[in-house]
């Protein structure tokens, strides 16, 4: 396999999984994703259209580096929202406020799932953390593999 075909592999391998993870959080384990959770799918959807074109799609290279780029930018959004999740940082929306700047005479609005409040973690990594750490060195790896010409 050379390294335009284990960059398609990755390119696919890396946002399905993350996706799939996501999924069984939120099915499997009532994880609710917040707003910023779905910022971080939205580029690995992307990622996985931009892998699929490139198995059709001339120059193969020019798309699987495009998928690269998604997936570490899936992961730059993740890095935000973790340094949100630790307190590092404010949030930029309304998932981050406290509760009493909700209004709670709005019947009508959906449960907050909040942003600034990481609901699971493994060794101290919050699920937006792991997603930064897998997405950008993952990202980073589709890029060279995809910039290899042998």
């Amino acid at each position: 396999m050379n390294g335009l075909q284990q960059a398609r592999a990755l390119a696919l391998a890396i946002p399905a999984a993350l996706l799939g993870g996501a999924y069984i959080s939120q099915y499997g384990f009532d994880l609710f994703p917040c707003e910023m959770c779905w910022w971080q799918r939205w580029p690995h959807f992307a990622a996985l259209a931009l892998a699929l074109v490139s198995f059709f799609g001339a120059p193969q290279r020019v798309w699987v580096a495009l998928a690269g780029l998604a997936i570490i930018t899936s992961g730059l959004i993740g890095g935000f929202h973790a340094g949100v999740e630790y307190g590092w940082w404010e949030g930029i929306t309304g998932c981050s406020t406290m509760a009493s700047d909700v209004d709670v005479m709005d019947i009508s609005a959906a449960p907050l799932i909040r942003c600034d409040v990481a609901p699971w973690d493994l060794f101290g990594i919050s699920l937006a953390g792991w997603n930064f750490l897998i997405s950008c060195i993952g990202g980073a790896a589709v890029l060279a593999l995809a910039a290899y010409k042998k």
